[in-house]
């Protein structure tokens, strides 16, 4: 696959060894490392040593993983695009999300278990209009088992059957790409990451909000790397406004 050397509104230079002609200005990726002081731990009242007579106190019981651990613990990544020659930024215009090169028709696959969000089924977008929901054509957002979602846009198609509410599996066939919408002819999917903060409506958080590069790479070699630790960071630094 030829991947195209035009890079316009909503993309960045990419991972690989392909220049885009035109190259709009950059948001550099910013380092998303949180950290947190541990709360120091209280200091034991001074009191006098135990009785000899004092029977020893009961070990603890060992404590239950919750059932959000365990649901986080199955939760499974895959790659969002099934095809065997893809590209994409490590940066973008804009926003932090990323644009990913393939031929028009490729497979568009939920990234892991969830529930559909948002679908658009119409292609509204008008050049020359400014940014808006129409930006992404025909496009899916879904709601993660890990609480994170997952948005691709410039869709050719969107699966039948895939709806708001509808439950999909990792893997599991959600629309072609295609280059609705600003994707200015040039045939890409444009994948975002986000909380789902109000859910429906929000477009500046779905178009994505947390750089989504590493956890590709991880994907692209079936490994699991998960952006649930970011996502959280970014919601509790910005409340949710992009």
């Amino acid at each position: 696959m030829t991947i195209a050397a035009v890079c316009l509104a909503g993309c960045g230079s990419t991972n690989g060894s392909a220049t885009p002609a035109s190259t709009p200005q950059f948001v550099d990726p910013a380092a998303q490392a949180s950290s947190a002081d541990p709360a120091a731990a209280p200091s034991a009242p001074a009191g006098a040593a135990p009785a000899p007579s004092a029977s020893p106190s009961a070990p603890a019981s060992p404590v239950k993983p919750s059932a959000s651990a365990t649901a986080a613990a199955d939760v499974e990544y895959v790659f969002p695009v099934d095809a065997s020659n893809v590209d994409w930024h490590d940066t973008h215009s804009k926003y932090p999300a990323t644009d990913i090169f393939v031929n028009c028709g490729s497979p568009f696959v939920a990234t892991t278990s969830g529930r559909v969000l948002e679908v658009s089924l119409t292609d509204t977008y008008v050049e020359g209009k400014p940014d808006g929901p129409a930006n992404g054509g025909l496009s899916v957002s879904i709601l993660g088992d890990d609480g994170v979602r997952y948005y691709g846009s410039h869709l050719s198609k969107v699966q039948s059957g895939i709806r708001a509410g509808v439950r999909v599996k990792a893997g599991q066939l959600l629309g072609l790409t295609g280059k609705t919408g600003n994707a200015n002819d040039v045939c890409h999917l444009h994948y975002g990451i986000s909380p789902p903060c109000a859910k429906t409506g929000d477009w500046k958080v779905r178009r994505g909000v947390v750089w989504p590069y590493t956890y590709l790479a991880s994907w692209r070699k079936d490994g699991q790397k998960s952006p649930v630790a970011s996502v959280a960071t970014w919601k509790r630094k910005n409340n949710c406004q992009a």
